[in-house]
C-alpha cells in the first residue's frame, strides 16, 4: 500500500506559482493573438499564459508542441523580469576590428593632410595610406560627415559700409515702414534661349529624362523684375538689352503699376545701370522712391535673387527654346502663374545674427580676426 502511494506522488521540484497582473494578462493576450508578425513573441506569450493557468511545464510543452526546456526557460524569464524578459536580448556580435587609434589617424589624415600629387583624399588613396578597406573608410567618413571630394566657394564683401547697409536692408525686411511698398529690384541678364541638337527623351520608369549635352544658341534676353516683399508678387519684363535705357523703361512700367499715393522703397545692388546719371535724374523727379543698396558682393541680401533661382530651376534650365520670343513668352507665363497665388519669402535672420556669423567666419579664415 505504501509503495503504491509513493508511485502516485508527483516528482521533481515544485514550480513557483506564476501570477499575472491584469495589465500583464491583457498585454500577453494581445501578443499571443498576433497572426503573422513576431511569432516568437506570440509563442512566448502563450507559454506564460498557459503556465499562469496552473499547467505543468510538460503539459504546456505537449499542447504547444515544443520542448519542456523551452517552457522552463520562458517561464523563469518572465517570473524574474516580467514582460521585458520575453524580448530577445541584444547579441554581442563580432568584436570590432578597427581600433580607436586607427579611426583617429584616419580622421587626422583627412583633415590635416593631402595625398602626394593630389588636392584631396579619395577612398582608394586613403586605403593605400592607412591599409584599411575602402568600405571602412567610406563608413567612417559618413559617420563624421566628411566629404573630401566636395568643395564650395564663398565671397566676403569688401564694402566699407557693409555693416550699415546690412542693418538698413534687413531692418527694411523685418520692420517695413507703415503704408509703404518695399520692392526688391534686379535683373537676370543674359538668359539664353537654348535648343537641343536632338529631341529630348522623356522620363521612363527607372530612367530620368535625357537631353543632349550640346545645344544651339538662339539669342539672349534679360529679365527685369521687382519682388514685393510683403506679398511675394512679382512685376517682370523681358528686354533684349541690359543698359540704363532698359532699366529706365522698367522703372516707368513699375511706376505705372504702383499706387500713386504710396511711398516706395527699392532694394537694389550696386550695378552700374542702377546708378547711371539718367537713373539719378529719374529718381530725383520721383521723390517718393527711396533707394536702399545692398553691400558689394552681397546679392544674397536681395530677395528677388531667390525668385530668379526659382524660375531658373523650374522653367528655364531644362527648357528647350527655338527662339528668344519663345523664351520670353515662357518667362512671362511663369510670372503670371506665380502671381495667381504669390507667397512671400519669409526673412528671419536679424542683422546682428548675420554680422555675428560673418565675424565668426572671418575669425576662422584670418589670422588677425578682423
Amino acid at each position: 500500500m505504501g509503495s503504491c502511494y509513493a508511485l502516485c506522488m508527483p516528482t521533481g521540484r515544485p514550480k513557483k506559482p506564476l501570477i499575472l497582473s491584469p495589465e500583464e494578462r491583457v498585454k500577453l493576450e494581445q501578443w499571443a493573438r498576433r497572426p503573422k508578425t513576431a511569432q516568437r513573441l506570440a509563442l512566448r506569450s502563450r507559454i506564460v499564459l498557459r503556465c499562469a493557468e496552473g499547467l505543468s511545464n510538460q503539459s504546456v510543452a505537449r499542447e504547444l508542441r515544443i520542448t519542456g526546456a523551452t517552457v522552463c526557460k520562458w517561464r523563469e524569464r518572465f517570473r524574474t523580469t516580467r514582460l521585458e524578459g520575453l524580448a530577445d536580448e541584444p547579441r554581442p556580435g563580432a568584436p570590432r576590428e578597427i581600433t580607436d587609434a586607427q579611426v583617429e589617424d584616419l580622421i587626422t589624415r583627412t583633415l590635416e593632410s593631402t595625398p602626394a600629387q593630389a588636392t584631396h583624399w579619395s577612398t582608394r588613396s586613403m586605403a593605400r595610406a592607412t591599409k584599411l578597406s575602402r568600405a571602412t573608410i567610406s563608413r567612417i567618413w559618413r559617420a563624421f560627415g566628411l566629404q573630401p571630394h566636395r568643395t564650395e566657394t564663398f565671397k566676403l564683401s569688401s564694402d566699407p559700409f557693409f555693416v550699415e547697409k546690412v542693418r538698413d536692408v534687413v531692418g527694411l525686411y523685418l520692420n517695413p515702414p507703415d503704408r509703404a511698398v518695399v520692392l526688391c529690384v534686379d535683373e537676370k541678364s543674359q538668359v539664353q534661349a537654348l535648343d537641343r541638337t536632338r529631341p529630348v527623351l522623356p522620363m521612363r520608369p527607372g530612367i530620368p529624362e535625357r537631353q543632349t549635352h550640346d545645344y544651339i544658341r538662339h539669342g539672349t534676353t534679360s529679365l527685369f523684375a521687382a519682388l514685393e516683399v510683403a506679398t511675394g508678387k512679382v512685376i517682370g519684363k523681358c528686354q533684349r538689352r541690359h543698359r540704363s535705357q532698359e532699366f529706365l523703361k522698367f522703372l516707368e512700367e513699375l511706376d505705372g503699376q504702383l499706387p500713386a499715393e504710396q511711398e516706395i522703397h527699392l532694394v537694389m545692388d550696386n550695378y552700374g545701370t542702377h546708378k547711371s546719371p539718367k537713373g539719378k535724374r529719374w529718381f530725383a523727379r520721383h521723390p517718393r522712391y527711396h533707394l536702399h543698396f545692398t553691400p558689394t558682393s552681397a546679392s544674397w541680401l536681395n530677395q528677388v535673387e531667390r525668385f530668379f533661382a526659382q524660375i531658373t530651376q523650374r522653367r528655364i534650365r531644362r527648357g528647350t527654346f527655338t527662339h528668344v520670343c519663345e523664351l520670353e513668352q515662357a518667362i512671362h507665363d511663369y510670372v503670371r502663374h506665380h502671381n495667381q497665388n504669390p507667397k512671400p519669402f519669409i526673412w528671419t535672420a536679424t542683422a546682428n545674427a548675420i554680422l555675428g556669423k560673418v565675424q565668426r567666419f572671418c575669425e576662422r579664415t584670418s589670422e588677425t580676426g578682423h
